[in-house]
């Protein structure tokens, strides 16, 4: 790992790390889709790879506006969630239990986002580039509320129809 030895030094690094990630998310998310039996999940999932492609585009505005690269950088933590994705897809079970595991898996997936923008958003503030702290808070709104979705679905409906089985 490269030298990290000021804030914005640490600033770069996460925004390569979270960078990386959305694009490994990009990936992932169709194949959920595919492996989802209900189709409101599955449109979620859909959905979320539209914002997810927009999160890289606000990413690569950023570096843009740093004159920085964007690669250089594997998440290395969003390899194992989305390893954890791909444990639920092959998971041996009825299709509501694989949609239980799925959204599990996907909330992990938003937890770390959300913690990994706040973050950004954070040090952006501090260093004052204010047109960074505007796009990362933007996604960090679109994270939580793609979180909340996970969890309205999973209590009205997955979750119920999970344990039915």
């Amino acid at each position: 790992m490269p030298s990290q030895k000021t804030l914005d030094d640490l600033f770069i690094h996460e925004l390569r790390d979270i960078y990386n990630a959305e694009k490994q998310l990009v990936k992932a998310l169709p194949k959920m889709a595919k492996a989802a039996s209900s189709e409101r999940l599955q449109a979620g999932f859909q959905e979320h790879l539209q914002q997810t492609q927009g999160h890289v585009d606000r990413l690569e505005t950023i570096f843009e506006s740093l004159e920085v690269k964007g690669s250089g950088v594997k998440c290395a933590a969003m390899e194992g969630l989305v390893e954890e994705g791909a444990e639920a897809i092959d998971m041996d079970a009825e299709p509501p239990v694989r949609d239980a595991g799925l959204i599990a898996a996907a909330q992990k997936v938003e937890h770390y986002e959300i913690a990994s923008y706040g973050t950004l958003a954070t040090f952006a503030e501090l260093l004052g580039h204010s047109e960074a702290v505007e796009l990362l808070q933007q996604t960090l709104a679109e994270e939580k509320e793609t979180d909340q979705k996970l969890t309205q679905l999973a209590e009205s409906e997955i979750n119920q129809e999970a344990h039915a089985r």
